[in-house]
């Protein structure tokens, strides 16, 4: 692993990687705003975990970089690829440095997405001792069906001062949680099993829920061509709100990413 000091938590890098199609280096580097090495992704089988800055070249090629799950992890390491990684992946880093914390945005869930009909982001959240902030499952998923699969396996879900989920980028079902965080960074952290939530605030979201169709169907083409489906999904998002749901979304992961400087400054 190339780092410096340990991180307290870990951003994924798929959402930056392949995910903001209309966000240039150099406004992500702008609005991110963070020169900390807390970023991670995987270089020729190598682990590397880095600042904003470092990522730039990485990011660069995105094109050639494949999308790196808990499943697919050691498989990368050993056949020296290089990818992106996901919430998931990034639980997986997380627990071979002990590291309590992982930092997403829109996660997996339930849905039809060919290969994630059962996302590996929840049988991670399940699995490993770590903990993941999330903004919420993606809107073209099972929400509900999701939280419960989570909830119905010991898995508390808690939201940041709401005790209900109810969409991603746009307005969908209210979605019942365990509860609302309270605050406190403890033991059970630690051992994971916990999903916290900080949604998008519901006045920002999108609105035309056309979009998500379109979106849902340009995933599916992509799947029939053996392409990834979400990075699909994201750019006809991206296209038909001008922009608009890529700046969501990083605008969320930087939230998330703040979040979790505040808990983790509890240890």
């Amino acid at each position: 692993m190339k780092t410096g000091n340990k991180p307290n938590f870990l951003v994924e890098t798929a959402l930056l990687t392949h995910g903001l199609s209309s966000i240039s280096n150099e406004q992500l580097v702008k609005s991110w705003d963070n020169t900390d090495s807390n970023l991670v992704w995987i270089e020729s089988g190598n682990i590397i975990i880095g600042n904003i800055n470092e990522f730039l070249n990485f990011r660069t090629r995105a094109d050639s970089l494949i999308r790196i799950d808990c499943f697919l992890l050691e498989n990368a390491l050993k056949e020296k690829l290089s990818g992106a990684l996901t919430a998931s992946g990034t639980m997986a880093i997380c627990e071979k440095y002990n590291i309590s914390l992982a930092v997403t945005c829109g996660m997996g869930g339930i849905g039809d997405i060919k290969g994630e009909e059962l996302c590996p982001d929840l049988p991670a959240i399940y699995n490993l001792p770590v903990a993941l902030i999330a903004t919420s499952p993606k809107d073209m998923l099972n929400i509900k069906a999701t939280i419960e699969w989570l909830m119905s396996r010991n898995v508390t879900v808690l939201g940041y001062k709401s005790d209900s989920c109810n969409g991603f980028m746009f307005n969908g079902e209210k979605v019942k949680l365990s509860g609302v965080y309270n605050g406190v960074y403890n033991g059970d952290f630690l051992r994971g099993k916990t999903l916290l939530l900080r949604q998008i605030p519901v006045n920002k979201r999108l609105k035309n829920l056309e979009i998500i169709n379109s979106a849902i169907k340009a995933g599916k083409e992509a799947e029939k061509k053996g392409m990834y489906y979400h990075p699909a999904a994201n750019a006809v998002i991206d296209k038909l709100s001008n922009g608009l749901s890529s700046l969501l979304q990083l605008e969320s992961l930087i939230v998330n990413r703040n979040w979790a400087y505040k808990i983790t400054r509890k240890i």
